[in-house]
């Protein structure tokens, strides 16, 4: 292989291995990217996707108790606005005990539940909760 062409090689390769970790998919990432600029819709399904959610967060998602939930609301997050809705549950402990209550956040992307963030103090802040009892009914 001659010189010029192990040089032209050598500059491809860095073009070659961002097509292939780039995404051209339409889903916006949270803190990366300009996908996730424009508008977000309201998350229409949102009790659903919240549940199919804590169902993999949760280690055990059989006797939660005391579950409540706020509608979603737009909150900044990563600088973007995004729909946020704010759960209050006391979770059964592996032991089988209760402990405290737990708050939570879901982040909504695109209108589809996308993650659970554990610190909630200024997302959840001015939340109005109401009783979520399809939490409290999750199976495995």
């Amino acid at each position: 292989m001659g010189r010029l062409a192990r040089c032209a090689v050598i500059l491809a390769l860095p073009l070659a291995l961002a097509a292939c970790f780039g995404s051209d998919t339409d889903r916006p990432s949270l803190w990366g990217g300009g996908q996730a600029g424009g508008p977000q819709p309201f998350p229409d399904n949102f009790r659903s996707d919240t549940l199919a959610l804590m169902r993999t967060y949760l280690n055990n998602p059989v006797g939660v108790r005391e579950a409540s939930m706020a509608e979603p609301v737009q909150r900044e997050v990563g600088g973007r606005q995004f729909y946020v809705s704010c759960l209050h549950f006391t979770p059964r402990e592996t032991d089988g005990s209760y402990k405290g209550m737990r708050e939570r956040a879901v982040i909504f992307v695109n209108g589809r539940a996308d993650r659970v963030v554990d610190r909630t103090n200024e997302l959840c802040a001015g939340a109005v909760y109401a009783a979520f009892p399809e939490l409290e009914k999750m199976t495995r």
